[in-house]
């Protein structure tokens, strides 16, 4: 009992450093002292994109902005997690994002195994590099995680991480 106690402690103390970490990352300065945001819904569900825009509106720390080229932030939520252009799919497709918004999929599909659980993924996105300045993933669908939320619950989780 001694060992499962020691065991669970070590892990415990494994996974504080990263959740430290990403709380610090959400602290930047670059992301709490932005005013614009462009909001970019690429999860392929227009209500998991509606509620996680209606969550980012009730936050009130951001003017939502039309133009990608105007803005201090880019919110990107999607089903698949940023790779920093490179795009894969749902469906196991390749493809690659453009600096005016467009996606594009690989004329040779690259198709993979999927896994069985799903995901919705939130990237903060810096628009003059295409830095990653903060990312989550939260399971997508189902009863006990929301069917719609999980893009909801994502930017609750940058709001609460934005806090000092």
């Amino acid at each position: 009992m001694r060992s499962v106690a020691s065991l669970l402690g070590f892990f415990i103390v494994l996974a504080a450093p990263s959740a430290f970490a990403q709380k610090q990352l959400a602290q930047s300065p670059r992301i709490v002292e932005a005013k614009t945001v462009y909001f970019l819904n690429q999860t392929g569900s227009d209500a998991v994109g509606s509620e996680a825009l209606s969550r980012l509106k009730e936050w009130n720390k951001f003017q939502i902005v039309p133009d990608r080229s105007h803005t201090d932030l880019v919110f990107l939520l999607s089903a698949d997690p940023y790779h920093g252009g490179d795009v894969l799919f749902a469906s196991g497709q390749t493809g690659t994002t453009h600096d005016d918004g467009r996606i594009t999929q690989d004329s040779v599909p690259n198709y993979t195994k999927s896994s069985p659980a799903r995901y919705a993924y939130l990237t903060v996105i810096d628009p003059a590099t295409g830095e990653n300045l903060w990312s989550g993933k939260h399971v997508w669908g189902g009863l006990l995680t929301g069917f719609n939320s999980a893009g909801a619950r994502l930017m609750s989780k940058l709001e609460k991480q934005t806090r000092h």
